[in-house]
């Protein structure tokens, strides 16, 4: 961009911010896109600039040269997005050199119209192919659930005890069994180092506890919990061992 091409370009510049060209303006922005010419991409830079409001509402716009510089750079690549190079047959390195740069120069100028969408694969897996997949079980693609409380219980399923509702203190999947304690950081419950009794009878296909015979053994765990305390009691009472004093 020479002296002149910069001044029609700050020309254009002053019809979004009023600004007054002048030769030494001309003098400056041609140095500093001496690189870059008067196109009408140059000129689509400087409306993509002035269509974008500021940061601040009450900002004012006033586009410099490196503005245009980037913005240009950007509409030009934008075309290119799609871009796929059209070989041709037996070509030498520098014939592929050549013929890649003027294809992305033609798109990217706007000469040529930019490819509409990316290139996709077409057809699908061989017969062959199925039949392998089928033969190790493959049972066709996965449905989508009907429900998202269906999707949720794949991504929550987990192996272990944890992988079903605890039948006992009702924890949910994938969450630890809770005590009856109720503290300040746990309002619903502390949760228990291991889980339920019950949770780990449910896992490994054990048939659950009749009410009846659930308080049989919640009943043995207390008499339990009853003989360690009072055994622990008298440990801790053990009378001191009389010394007796043979006569002399």
């Amino acid at each position: 961009m020479n002296e002149t091409e910069a001044s029609r370009l700050l020309g254009h510049c002053a019809a979004f911010d009023n600004r007054k060209p002048s030769a030494a303006a001309a003098t400056a922005w041609a140095a500093a896109l001496h690189d870059v010419p008067l196109d009408q991409d140059a000129k689509a830079a400087v409306a993509a600039y002035y269509s974008t409001p500021p940061k601040e509402p009450d900002a004012r716009l006033w586009i410099l040269p490196h503005h245009v510089r980037t913005l240009r750079s950007k509409i030009r690549s934008a075309r290119l997005e799609n871009f796929q190079y059209q070989p041709v047959a037996d070509e030498t390195p520098r014939e592929y050199l050549a013929r890649y740069r003027g294809q992305v120069q033609a798109i990217a100028s706007g000469q040529v119209a930019p490819p509409p969408n990316r290139l996709a694969l077409e057809g699908g897996p061989s017969a062959s192919f199925m039949r392998q997949l089928e033969a190790r079980g493959w049972q066709g693609n996965r449905t989508v659930p009907g429900s998202d409380e269906e999707s949720l219980a794949d991504t929550v399923r987990r192996a272990g005890p944890l992988g079903v509702v605890c039948p006992a203190c009702s924890a949910a999947i994938g969450h630890p069994c809770k005590s009856g304690r109720v503290t300040a950081k746990f309002p619903l419950g502390k949760p228990k180092p291991r889980p339920c009794a019950a949770r780990l009878r449910g896992v490994s296909g054990e048939s659950q506890l009749t009410p009846e015979q659930r308080a049989t053994e919640e009943q043995r765990i207390r008499e339990a919990a009853g003989r360690a305390a009072a055994r622990h009691l008298a440990e801790e009472h053990i009378p001191d061992a009389e010394i007796v004093e043979e006569a002399s």
